[in-house]
């Protein structure tokens, strides 16, 4: 993808809110890995899965910044909610004040602690679909506690799939991070009791649905 494709990519898509603008803008100036924020193009492809989708509970694992936390309760229907889990009870405040530029703040619960400790107060086959955006190095252990939420029929969208080109490059396989996604994409496509499919774009998007 060159700049000048992304850049016609955004000229020929449904603009995206103000706020988030800002949110992006805000969290590149003051966040460190400030890109891991999803952006314009995957946003407006969240909000339009999550269209498709529509569900009536959303979970997100790794909030970050609320980027994508907003696209995806933009498109909610008036009686849907996302519940989005966030580990850096640092970024709390930073979250919050960005969820409040929205007019869908009173659709979003932020949780803020372990992904892992959290999921397990939930009740199973609650949710219509989970955006897996956390620790890479967790993915697995992330998606098998995560699975058991998912109505059947439902599903996970998980992020950085492809992890910059690095699942490819034999160079790359040791480093934590890499060697998560890797044998996360090895666990997905081995299993039975879903269908998955992944779109390149930015870092990788997967889309799984539970059988």
């Amino acid at each position: 993808m060159t700049p000048e494709l992304t850049q016609y990519i955004e000229d020929h898509i449904s603009r995206q809110p103000g706020y988030l603008c800002d949110i992006e803008r805000e969290a590149n100036l003051h966040l460190l890995n400030g890109r891991m924020c999803s952006g314009n193009i995957q946003g407006r492809l969240l909000y339009m899965l999550t269209k498709m989708i529509n569900p009536r509970n959303v979970l997100e694992l790794g909030t970050f910044a609320g980027f994508s936390t907003l696209c995806i309760a933009e498109a909610l229907g008036d009686d849907a909610h996302i519940e989005t889990i966030e580990i850096d009870d640092e970024l709390e405040d930073f979250i919050l004040a960005n969820f409040n530029k929205s007019p869908f703040s009173d659709k979003i619960r932020l949780h803020i602690g372990p992904a892992e400790s959290i999921m397990k107060t939930m009740n199973t086959e609650s949710f219509d679909m989970i955006f897996l955006d956390a620790d890479k190095r967790r993915y697995c252990e992330d998606f098998l506690l995560a699975l058991p939420l998912l109505k059947r029929g439902g599903y996970i969208i998980a992020d950085n799939t492809l992890w910059d080109g690095h699942v490819v490059n034999p160079g790359k396989s040791h480093d934590p991070q890499t060697a998560g996604i890797m044998a996360f994409n090895d666990m997905i496509a081995s299993r039975t009791d879903i269908e998955n499919a992944i779109i390149p774009i930015r870092d990788g998007l997967t889309l799984i649905r539970k059988r």
